[in-house]
């Protein structure tokens, strides 16, 4: 009868022993929440990094990609020679190819004239390079000398293009110290490794560029024929062409830019280590919490052990208090997390979202932190000795 009665007080007095102390359950919460806000930035920069490093990558229109040995990432390519392009339409399975040059340059705001580097994409307008289906009509401009399609989702030290553009008024102004014309806007998206992004003609990238070698390119891009596979017609070039250039797909051309930025540089780790700083901090307030309560109330758990109770019911409850302070202290987080994350994509462009695996990570480390510290603070429920009490 004992048993039954405290099973169905389990819940309530793990609210009751929570409330009691008002400042205390606050105190709590606020420690929950600031750990899982922090972990939902730390995490969120993370991923953002991740997903703006190939958002180039996932726009191409391309089975295949060719890029040389020597390239790291899209920051560090290096150039191979443009007829290992031409060589892979030997293979039957390959439709068409598109030579794309890629570097940084130096552009000029047309309103303050400061200088910054932007990414800038040479092609072929008559190529297909982007699987925007109304890029080919932006393209067609670009077979004009001197023309530039700007990314309007570049960050506004760029200057105010794309008002200006919208507002019909003429966009003028100089890249690597050479005049150009913007004749369209295009969404790309910066990242970490660019803050803004410009596509133009091949012709007009190597005259804005003179550097890098005519018969040379960062890129090739092959289209296959439909119905072919990918990975095996990938193999067959790397068989076939010389070891000057790499043929990937275009799915292991993203992962090559991710595990670039995940491998090479410390940034994921800085970032995976705030997080998991913060969820070390939120496991000291929470235990420090549930000790200090189950401390608080030992004479009233003994009395309960001395009635009859099991010391594993009483366990219970104290795992209980720690459910209760995972879900209390993870709505806060969420509602502050969706703020924060609006604010930075707003002042930044950069694609950090509260996606659903984000959302039920940061929950299991939220619900694991307070558990795990409601495991610990149970050992002090030992210390209840009935005997102790009379």
């Amino acid at each position: 009868m004992s048993f039954s009665f405290l099973k169905f007080r389990k819940i309530p007095l793990a609210w009751l022993l929570l409330t009691r102390q008002p400042l205390r359950l606050a105190v709590a919460i606020a420690g929950i929440s600031f750990a899982g806000i922090l972990m939902f930035m730390q995490l969120g920069f993370r991923d953002g990094l991740f997903d703006t490093s190939v958002t180039i990558h996932k726009l191409l229109d391309a089975d295949l990609v060719l890029i040389s040995p020597r390239s790291k990432s899209s920051i560090s390519m290096s150039g191979f020679p443009k007829r290992r392009l031409i060589q892979t339409l030997a293979v039957e399975d390959v439709d068409k190819t598109a030579p794309v040059n890629l570097n940084y340059l130096l552009w000029r705001n047309p309103e303050n004239l400061k200088t910054r580097s932007i990414l800038a994409l040479g092609f072929n307008p008559s190529d297909s390079l982007l699987l925007d289906e109304g890029f080919s009509k932006k393209a067609y401009k670009l077979r004009n000398p001197s023309r530039v399609l700007f990314d309007k989702l570049s960050r506004p030290e760029f200057g105010p293009i794309e008002e200006w553009f919208l507002s019909e008024k003429k966009v003028e102004t100089e890249v690597a110290g050479k005049r150009v014309i913007v004749e369209g806007l295009v969404e790309l998206g910066p990242s970490f490794g660019a803050d803004g992004n410009l596509i133009t003609s091949r012709e007009t990238f190597l005259r804005l560029f003179p550097a890098n070698p005519p018969g040379s390119i960062e890129i090739g891009l092959v289209k296959l024929k439909k119905g072919s596979d990918p990975a095996l017609i990938s193999r067959i070039l790397n068989n076939s062409l010389p070891n000057d250039v790499r043929v990937l797909t275009k799915k292991q051309f993203i992962e090559f830019e991710k595990n670039y930025w995940k491998n090479s540089t410390a940034i994921g780790f800085i970032f995976s280590l705030g997080a998991l700083m913060g969820f070390v901090v939120g496991c000291v307030v929470v235990y420090q919490i549930l000790y200090s309560d189950v401390t608080d109330h030992l004479p009233e758990y003994a009395t309960l052990l001395a009635m009859g109770y099991r010391l594993k019911s009483l366990f219970f409850v104290v795992a209980r208090e720690g459910v209760l302070l995972a879900l209390f202290g993870y709505l806060p987080a969420y509602f502050s997390g969706q703020i924060l994350y609006s604010v930075i994509r707003s002042s930044t462009k950069l694609p950090i979202i509260m996606d659903a695996d984000k959302t039920i990570l940061i929950f299991v480390l939220v619900l694991v932190m307070c558990m795990g510290s409601a495991a610990v603070a149970m050992r002090k429920l030992v210390d209840a000795d009935p005997a102790e009490i009379f």
